[in-house]
């Protein structure tokens, strides 16, 4: 069984965007460092974890890898829901006005072809 942080499991790698996964790289990448740097001071209390952060290193790499050879498909990017605008009782008039007066002439049209 790997051990490795729970955040970064590959089944939920296969669900971030690039550059959210560089992002994360970047972020272990530094935990490594800050491991290693108490490591050699003599301050790290828990060894497990260099190794859980190299594994997370690797398992990033892979993913990324992966989709750049196409073996892994990237996912599609989501959009954040549009905020509903909020419209005057003007404009609201000049759009529902439009729309009455489009819809006879969309008919006169029909009926002449």
């Amino acid at each position: 069984m790997a051990i490795g942080s729970k955040e970064l499991a590959s089944y939920e790698l296969d669900t971030f965007e690039n550059e959210r996964l560089f992002d994360e790289l970047k972020k272990a990448k530094e935990e490594l460092f800050n491991l290693r740097f108490q490591s050699a001071t003599g301050q790290l209390e828990s060894h497990g974890r260099l190794r859980a952060v190299k594994r997370d290193i690797a398992r990033i790499y892979t993913v990324l890898r992966e989709r750049e050879l196409g073996i892994r498909a990237t996912p599609a990017p989501v959009e954040a829901p549009a905020k509903a605008e909020k419209k005057t009782k003007k404009a609201k008039a000049e759009t529902e006005s439009a729309v009455v007066d489009e819809a006879p002439a969309e008919t006169v049209e029909t009926k002449e072809a």
